[in-house]
This record gives structure tokens, sequence and C-alpha cells, in this order.
């Protein structure tokens, strides 16, 4: 009985950590390149653009962690969302894996 009973804990457990979404989830944005140092708050250099950071803008790194504006890279390949003003309401910095998982979708 105790043998079944770790059996079953066993598959359960393993079923979980195999159901899991590898690495993280992003909306659906464009594609961009952190071009130079960054402007003075709440500006933004994306390519040749300079864009406008929105009140409440979130930027997340590398590891999901929402970071300060003055600690953005000054080169980089980001994922950004704008709200329907034109405004950049979120920043996500890519790894490499995510922006080729990104171009690979994008051709679909």
């Amino acid at each position: 009985m105790r043998r079944f009973i770790a059996l079953a804990l066993a598959v359960t457990f393993a079923t979980l950590t195999y159901a899991q979404a590898p690495g993280r989830l992003l909306p659906a944005g464009k594609l961009g390149e952190l071009a130079g140092a960054q402007l003075t708050f709440p500006l933004v250099q994306i390519g040749s653009q300079v864009m406008r950071l929105s009140p409440g803008a979130l930027v997340f790194d590398q590891s999901n962690r929402t970071i300060l504006h003055g600690s953005i890279p000054a080169t980089g390949s980001i994922l950004y969302v704008q709200d329907p003003g034109g405004d950049i309401s979120r920043i996500y910095i890519l790894r490499p894996d995510e922006l080729e998982r990104l171009k690979r979708e994008s051709k679909r």
C-alpha cells in the first residue's frame, strides 16, 4: 500500500513539473532594439525613434524582474507594448532564446 501511494505521488509531481510552460509568457507587442545611451525620463530610444513611456510604465529585465528607467541597458533586444495613445506601457528585455522564439512565431 505504501509503495502504491509513493508511486502515485511520484507520478503526480513528475506530471506537474512537465506541464509548466518553458520561459515566460510574453504579450503581443513589437520587437525593437535599444539604441545607445538612454535619454532622460520618460523618454527611451528604440531603434531610430525616441518614444515616451506612459505613466506607470513597467520595464522587465531578462529574469522578469521590474527595473527602473535608469537601469535600462544601453543596447539589447526588447519587446514593447504601446497603449492607445502611442506611449510605451511595458518593455520586456529579451533573452536570446525568447528572441528566437518570437522570430519563429512571427514567420507563421
